[in-house]
């Protein structure tokens, strides 16, 4: 069922123009995080103007979207439940962060990890529709941002790109951005072409030595936010990579409650999480992150400690 059309961005709505195309680029393959892209891109239009006739024209077409969406999915309990989906457009978003950041440290510079870093920052500010961000996810968004942006301006100046975190200052996306504005304009009309540009005062000028981000080492395989195109690849001759299982803990065979444990509501929202995390890194095949989600729950259940 196609999303009813969007009306001409108005130029106050600028700020949510990306998460919108990222909506758009995800509706058939992940209509899930589509929908929280959406969410967030109402909820964010509606605290910048509500008031004047364009924009709440198109909020409402938005609106509209988003009742549809919730229509056509309303059994997927990742639309109907916040904890899962909230774990569901994590999943995502770290998933395209470490294929970004595992192609950065291997010294793999392309169009299609830069894109990756980028639309897993605009993920994670999805995830402020379920909550405040953790610490770690906002690192995570602070590191992503900057890296698309160093890794582009290097590429485009004919210079080789230092892997992994190093002392960079702020760069500029609004390059980046005119060009691929050029290849993946957003045909709902929702994103003038004219006025898609990274916004400038979005980058973080942040010096990143020693910044502590996960090495890629770590990423699931095959996550690209995109298959390039023209490749000549089908996706039945793409073979899963192995993948390292972490040891289960031995200390869980034998791990009793000391005594009078008492699980407080946290505990137990905590272990839901943790439960919900694993079911989704299941959907994409990620064994590793689900036995660790699990083992989390187990020894918080067991012990009333993390």
């Amino acid at each position: 069922m196609a999303a009813p059309a969007l009306p001409p961005l108005p130029p106050q709505l600028k700020s949510i123009q990306h998460h919108l195309r990222t909506a758009q680029e995800l509706d058939k393959r992940e209509p899930v995080v589509a929908y929280y892209c959406r969410l967030y891109a109402m909820q964010t239009g509606m605290k910048i103007d509500s008031k004047t006739p364009e924009c709440r024209k198109f909020l409402s077409k938005l609106m509209d979207q988003l009742e549809a969406m919730k229509k056509q999915f309303g059994d997927n309990e990742a639309i109907t439940q916040e904890i899962v989906g909230s774990a569901h457009v994590e999943n995502y978003a770290l998933k395209m962060f470490l294929y970004a950041d595992n192609e950065d440290r291997a010294g793999q510079f392309h169009k299609n990890m830069i894109k990756s870093f980028y639309t897993a920052s605009l993920l994670i500010d999805v995830l402020t529709v379920f909550g405040e961000l953790s610490e770690e996810n906002a690192q995570h968004r602070k590191y992503a941002r900057w890296k698309a942006a160093y890794i582009h301006n290097c590429l485009k100046n004919g210079e080789t790109p230092q892997p992994g975190p190093i002392g960079m200052e702020g760069e500029s996306f609004a390059d980046a951005e005119r060009e691929e504005a050029g290849s993946s304009s957003v045909h709902s009309g929702a994103t003038p072409s004219s006025s898609s540009t990274y916004e400038a005062n979005n980058i973080p000028t942040s010096n990143y030595t020693g910044i502590h981000i996960p090495p890629g080492a770590h990423a699931p395989a095959n996550t690209p936010a995109e298959v390039p195109h023209n490749t000549g690849v089908t996706s039945n001759t793409i073979q899963p990579a192995p993948q390292n299982i972490p040891l289960v803990d031995p200390s869980l065979y034998s791990a009793q409650s000391a005594g009078e444990v008492r699980l407080t509501p946290e505990d137990f929202a905590r272990a839901q999480k943790y439960c919900k995390y694993a079911g989704s890194a299941l959907q994409y095949e990620d064994v590793s992150t689900a036995v660790q989600n699990l083992q989390k729950a187990l020894k918080l259940l067991i012990t009333g400690r993390e």
